[in-house]
C-alpha cells in the first residue's frame, strides 16, 4: 500500500535575532525577562518588521519551502503540491500557498495549492491531510506542507505580551510517494478541537464579521487581541491524553516513541509532560530559547533542528503534538 514519506526538510527566519533586552529597546515594552527566559524559555527571537526587513509571511513561507526542496534534491517542477498551514496569511485572499507556488514554479501548472488555517496547529493538520493525499493520489509526484507564522505584523505598538512571546517563522517538508516496503512512511494522526474556546486569542478584525472601519482603527480594536486569559494548565492536561491516543489509534505505546516535539510555546509545559509521559527529555526538541513562538512554524523548525543535530534517524518513530486558538489541536506519527 502506498504511504508518504518525508525526504527534505528546510526552514527559514528573517534578520539577525533579536535577544530581550534588545527587544525592550526596540519596542519600548517592558516584561518579566527572567520568568520568560526560565520558565517559557525565550531568549531571542526573530522578527521582520523590527530589524527593517520587508518580508512577510509568502517570502518566510517560499524560502522555507525552497530550502526543502532544495535538501530533498528534486526538480521544483516536479511538485504537485502545496499545502501552507498559518493564522497570519499574506492576504484574506488569495490564499498564501498560491503565492509560494508562483514564486517557485513561476507558471500555471497541474499543481494543487491551498492553506489551511487552524491557527497554531497549522503544520500539523496539513501534514496529515497531505500525507494522505500522497498516498492515495497517484498523480502526486511530490508535496510540499508548509508551517509559516508572521503574528509580530498583527501585533499593535506596545502590547508587552506580543512582543515578548511572538516571533516570525517558517518550516516546511517534501513528503515522496513511497510503498509499504519502505521502512519510513506516515503512520497516523488524531485531529481535535473545542469551538467553544474562539474567543480567547485571535486576530478579530479585518474579517466578515469585523470588516475595518475607522472607529475600529482609531479605538485600536484590531491586530492581536487576548480577549480572555488561556488556561495556565491548558496543554498539560491536553497533550498527554492526546499523546497516547494518536499512538493507540496508530497501534503503538509510549514506549515505540523515538522523538516527540510539541508545540514550542512553553518548555516548562514540555518538561511536564515529558515526565507525565515517563519519557527522557532527550527524546524531544526545544527551539524556542532561539526563535521564541512561531506558532505553525515551529513544530517543522524543531524537526528540521533535531535532524540537523542526529537526534532523529532514518526508521525512527516520530510524533508531532500541535495546539491553538479556537481550539485547533493536530498530532502526526511517522517513521521518519
Amino acid at each position: 500500500m502506498a504511504k508518504a514519506k518525508i525526504i527534505g526538510t528546510g526552514m527559514y527566519v528573517p534578520g539577525t535575532p533579536i535577544p530581550n533586552k534588545e527587544l525592550w529597546k526596540l519596542t519600548g515594552v517592558e516584561f518579566d525577562e527572567e520568568k520568560l527566559e526560565q520558565g517559557i524559555g525565550i531568549k531571542q527571537r526573530h522578527i521582520a518588521k523590527l530589524r527593517g526587513i520587508p518580508e512577510t509571511t509568502a517570502d518566510f513561507a517560499t524560502k522555507a519551502a525552497q530550502a526543502a526542496i532544495a535538501d530533498a534534491k528534486i526538480d521544483p517542477m516536479d511538485v504537485s503540491l502545496f499545502i501552507l498551514g498559518s493564522d497570519t496569511p499574506e492576504y484574506l485572499s488569495p490564499g498564501s500557498a498560491v503565492l509560494v507556488q508562483g514564486r517557485i514554479q513561476g507558471k500555471q501548472m497541474l499543481t494543487g495549492c491551498f492553506d489551511l488555517n487552524c491557527s497554531c496547529a497549522g503544520f500539523a493538520t496539513s501534514f496529515d491531510v497531505g500525507a494522505k493525499m500522497v498516498a492515495t493520489d497517484p498523480s502526486i509526484k511530490y508535496a510540499v506542507i508548509i508551517g509559516v507564522y508572521n503574528m509580530p505584523a498583527f501585533i499593535r505598538d506596545g502590547d508587552a505580551f506580543g512582543y515578548a512571546i511572538f516571533a516570525d517563522g517558517a518550516g516546511a517538508v517534501v513528503l515522496e510517494k513511497t510503498d509499504e516496503n519502505d521502512i519510513s512512511g506516515y503512520i497516523g494522526g488524531q485531529l481535535m478541537s473545542d469551538g467553544t474556546q474562539w474567543d480567547f486569542i485571535g486576530i478579530y478584525a479585518g474579517g466578515s464579521k469585523k470588516p475595518f472601519t475607522h472607529e475600529i482603527l482609531d479605538n485600536k480594536d484590531y491586530g492581536l487581541q487576548l480577549l480572555k486569559p488561556l488556561p495556565g494548565d491548558r496543554n498539560l492536561q491536553l497533550w498527554p491524553p492526546l499523546t497516547r491516543q494518536v499512538l493507540e489509534k496508530c497501534h503503538l505505546t509510549i514506549n515505540d516513541i523515538d522523538h516527540i516535539i510539541f508545540t514550542q510555546i512553553n518548555k516548562s509545559v514540555i518538561v511536564k509532560v515529558m515526565d507525565v509521559l515517563g519519557l527522557p527529555i532527550e527524546k524531544t526538541t526545544m527551539v524556542m530559547d532561539r526563535y521564541g513562538y512561531t506558532g505553525s512554524g515551529c513544530i517543522p523548525m524543531a524537526f528540521h533542528h533535531a535532524l540537523m543535530a542526529g537526534k532523529i534517524k532514518r526508521g525512527d518513530t516520530v510524533v508531532f503534538i500541535a495546539s491553538g486558538s479556537g481550539l485547533f489541536v493536530g498530532s502526526n506519527v511517522f517513521k521518519y
